[in-house]
């Protein structure tokens, strides 16, 4: 079944999620969450963004 298309609305919270296939843990090594910490924080200056809580 196909996403349904985001819409951006400015000034809004996003809550944003991942799933893993079978509901595997992704970061499992300590590189693997140093490399998805260095993304997050890339999006955010890239993209203006405020990051307001995180969990790993």
């Amino acid at each position: 079944m196909a996403r349904a298309n985001r819409h951006y609305i400015p000034g809004q919270v996003w809550h944003i999620t991942h799933r893993c296939h079978k509901k595997e843990f992704l970061l499992k090594f300590a590189r693997d969450r140093r490399r998805w910490l260095h993304w997050l924080f890339e999006a955010k200056k890239r993209f203006g963004l405020q990051v307001l809580n995180y969990v790993t």
